[in-house]
């Protein structure tokens, strides 16, 4: 029996399943989430392998990934749900749809596109790498340390989301570090699937984002012949967080059509 991945299910109606990014956890789409399941749906916020509480593993890809999401719905026993995925979640959305078309009744793909990006994370994985958790009495002591290699505070308030209490009471990090510096280029690698899906598909990127530009159009159209691609305004790779009214009314709209 696989491992199933936690997560946590707030509201009832039509299933709608939420993947984060790297280095995030199910607890960045609660508000968001919330907003869905005042508008009729069972929304379930995941932790993905090797993030939050879900189980850690030395395998780290993006075919594993959507098996993992594959598992959890026939635990559910859901037959068909609606994805949203941000940066690598939306990865492992994008191949999900594509292998698992049967699965999916609509996807969202929030600020990624299907290609290959190089490693470009190294500086925060240093900075995570850096803490001394024998020595933080305090979040304000993490966040010092962080502080040393990481000038942006939200960035920082995001990162140490991951820090937990152990049983012993000292601070743990919830993410699997070490596993996820070891597969940096695998989080960057390009959908695996020559396959596509056809079914009803919205990317929405940052404004100020340049993580799709009007190069990757030809790509995602190859995989998502439905796709639409819309702009989120004032907002960056974190789009959902820097305009989540504009998120939330672009992602219902497309839901409810």
């Amino acid at each position: 029996m696989n491992p199933i991945l936690y997560s946590n299910i707030i509201g009832t109606g039509e299933p709608l399943c939420i993947l984060h990014g790297f280095l995030g956890m199910s607890d960045n789409w609660k508000t968001l989430g919330t907003q869905y399941a005042e508008n009729g749906f069972e929304v379930h916020l995941l932790d993905q392998r090797n993030h939050g509480r879900s189980f850690q593993s030395a395998d780290f890809n993006y075919d594993l990934l959507a098996k993992d999401l594959l598992d959890y719905l026939n635990d559910k026993k859901i037959d068909k749900a609606t994805i949203i995925g941000h940066s690598m979640g939306g990865k492992t959305a994008m191949q999900f749809a594509c292998s698992y078309p049967e699965k999916t009744k609509k996807l969202l793909v929030a600020d990624i596109a299907p290609r290959y990006y190089p490693p470009h994370h190294q500086d925060i994985l240093n900075a995570l790498n850096s803490l001394d958790l024998n020595s933080i009495k305090s979040r304000s002591d993490a966040d010092q340390q962080l502080g040393r290699y990481l000038e942006n505070f939200g960035v920082r308030q995001f990162l140490l989301k991951n820090l937990y209490r152990t049983k012993d009471k000292k601070f743990g990090l919830r993410m699997n570090l070490r596993v996820l510096s070891d597969k940096m280029e695998e989080i960057g690698e390009n959908i695996s699937s020559s396959e596509s899906f056809n079914g009803p598909t919205l990317f929405l990127k940052g404004s100020k984002s340049e993580y799709v530009s009007e190069a990757d159009t030809a790509q995602i159209k190859r995989h998502f012949p439905n796709a639409r691609i819309e702009v989120i305004e004032n907002a960056g790779h974190w789009l959902h967080a820097e305009n989540p009214t504009q998120f939330f009314e672009k992602s219902l709209r497309f839901f409810q059509q």
